[in-house]
């Protein structure tokens, strides 16, 4: 259950997109709901998963891979609108990119994603409840917040919105994302560090001519 919810997000994120690429301000206004409902389901699956059992290892996986399907392709859609600047979705890019590929050598050991941690910081800083709360939290805002921005542009346009409440809802969402973006990389470094430590300090056999 937990798995096919996860699952779904997929689909409703290709539903947004398109919703977002819209010209009507009311469907752009739904779009912004159903970003509501998409983050919101990254924490129903987790609560499901608890309370039937149903933890496991695909499971873990399955999640990091719909998180970083849909933190990419909204970073993404959102800088193609030109509501943040090109640089949030490059930082997301280059930080997913290197720490899931660390990620997938523990996982290949049979550890769940969020489990591989060595240290008690490493493991506070990436799967505590408070910081991966505040982490999704920091994107719920920013996307939704967002979207939302794009909705009252297109009213705007019409003049039934002032310009000025549109540049000061965008400046304050675009500072949120920055935060997300700061929560993102700061989550990440531990991952770069337990792992790419390890592998620097192993003596490498010496090759004689």
């Amino acid at each position: 259950m937990a798995n096919l919810i996860t699952i779904s997000r997929l689909p409703l994120l290709i539903v947004i997109v398109l919703l977002l690429l819209a010209e009507s301000p009311m469907v752009r206004l739904v779009a912004a709901f159903l970003v509501l409902i998409l983050i919101a389901l990254d924490t129903v699956d987790g609560i499901i998963a608890r309370r039937r059992g149903e933890v496991s290892i695909l499971g873990s996986v399955l999640d990091i891979m719909a998180d970083r399907a849909v933190e990419l392709v909204m970073w993404v859609v959102y800088a193609h609108l030109r509501l943040i600047p090109v640089g949030i979705p490059i930082i997301y890019i280059l930080r997913g990119t290197i720490v899931d590929s660390l990620r997938n050598m523990s996982v290949g050991e049979s550890r769940a994603p969020f489990k591989t941690m060595r240290t008690r910081l490493g493991s506070w800083i990436v799967g505590s409840s408070w910081m991966r709360s505040s982490y999704g939290l920091s994107k719920l805002l920013s996307f939704t917040g967002l979207a939302v921005v794009h909705a009252l542009a297109a009213y705007a346009a019409r003049g039934a919105v002032a310009e000025g409440t549109v540049r000061i809802l965008l400046t304050i969402f675009n500072l949120m994302s920055w935060v997300s973006v700061a929560f993102c990389l700061v989550r990440g470094l531990p991952v770069v560090i337990e792992h790419l430590v390890p592998l620097w300090g192993m003596r490498h056999p010496s090759v004689e001519g």
